[in-house]
């Protein structure tokens, strides 16, 4: 069991750092209650993952959202301070991504993919979900090289979440028939080749 527990948080672990997710922001920062729920959620989502209440692909989109709420918080504080309204935003926002973590906690079904005997093992889909952390790396690249825009991001991650609700979907009654798992990689598939096409166009904003 203890083997279990570690390995799920290795693997949180890895989805954090490979999408460039940080529990506290940089210490000149002038939100500290807004970093402190940051915080929370993020040990929460880890919580999830341990206990198998969360699986690697919703904690991916969990984790996403909060990257974005970040994003946000960065560019409200880029001239030095965050004004009511824009505070005001991103506590709503959080407390949305709270709820939908509570929500996932508080399910009385615990899948943990790969475990024998276990009900959950014909809705495991591990190979999906590495592919689409491996997806999700290759796009936060993407941006971080300036080969993919943040608008470009944003459309690639909405196509992500899609696919991550089609998986939940496929996985609401328990099992993941050959055909779901085949059009789940179909799609991921897709995306992969239009995330490799963007990466490779090296003539993007000046670069030879």
């Amino acid at each position: 069991m203890k083997s279990k527990l570690f390995t799920a948080s290795l693997v949180a672990s890895a989805l954090f750092a490979g999408l460039g997710v940080a529990p506290a922001m940089a210490q000149s920062t002038n939100t500290p209650r807004i970093d402190q729920a940051q915080q929370a959620i993020s040990t929460r989502i880890q919580q999830g993952m341990a206990s198998g209440h969360i699986t690697p692909s919703e904690a991916q989109v969990l984790i996403r959202r909060e990257r974005d709420i970040q994003m946000r918080e960065n560019q409200y504080k880029a001239n030095g301070s965050a004004n009511p309204q824009e505070r005001q935003q991103l506590r709503a926002d959080l407390s949305a991504l709270n709820a939908d973590v509570e929500r996932m906690m508080a399910n009385r079904e615990v899948v943990r993919p790969g475990y024998a005997g276990n009900a959950g093992d014909a809705a495991s889909t591990p190979g999906i979900d590495n592919r689409e952390y491996q997806i999700g790396q290759r796009i936060d690249e993407g941006v971080r090289s300036g080969r993919i825009t943040q608008r470009e991001a944003r459309r690639l991650e909405r196509r992500e979440r899609e696919i991550a609700r089609h998986e939940a979907f496929f996985k609401s009654d328990g099992v993941v028939t050959r055909n779901e798992r085949r059009q789940l990689r179909d799609e991921l598939d897709a995306l992969r080749e239009d995330v490799e096409r963007m990466m490779h166009n090296n003539d993007r904003y000046g670069r030879g």
